[in-house]
């Protein structure tokens, strides 16, 4: 699994957040209550949607917690923001360097993946995590939970 490395330009999302921690798994509560209302978002750029992260700091999988709470968001990348719908809100990705990883397969059983990254190629690579958010973009080959399904997931990086 070898990453492409990549320049994101300043991203605008509009969406729906939660405070949550991996042992919560209430990622699928998040999406339920935003997916339906994604024709609501003026000005979105794509169909592309956006699970992002933020974590309280960048050794959050170092020693990793599963109850250890960080931010989630369900949301759409817009060309500019005028109005946002009622209950959601808009978050803005800072430009920088990421490790874009190809995923195949379902969501739920991408801890595998997960593990790789952070534990081996981070740590032998010369990058270290970035304090902006992580987030993994699904795009028209998203499938859900299906075996055949495809995301990226943007890891935050820069020089070690």
């Amino acid at each position: 699994m070898t990453p492409r490395i990549q320049t994101l330009p300043t991203t605008t999302l509009v969406g729906k957040k939660t405070i949550t921690s991996f042992a919560e798994k209430n990622t699928f509560e998040l999406w339920q209550s935003f997916s339906p209302r994604k024709k609501e978002i003026n000005h979105s750029i794509n169909n592309d949607s956006y699970a992002v992260e933020i974590y309280p700091t960048t050794t959050f999988f170092q020693n990793f917690d599963p109850t250890q709470p960080f931010e989630k968001w369900a949301a759409i990348a817009v060309s500019k923001m005028e109005e946002i719908p009622k209950g959601m809100e808009s978050l803005t990705i800072p430009e920088g360097l990421y490790a874009v990883f190809p995923y195949k397969g379902k969501p739920s059983e991408a801890m595998k993946a997960f593990r790789y990254i952070y534990g081996e190629w981070l740590p032998k690579s010369e990058y270290e995590m970035d304090c902006r958010p992580y987030f993994a973009l699904m795009g028209e080959k998203y499938k859900g939970e299906h075996p055949e399904s495809e995301e990226e997931f943007w890891i935050p990086i820069i020089k070690k």
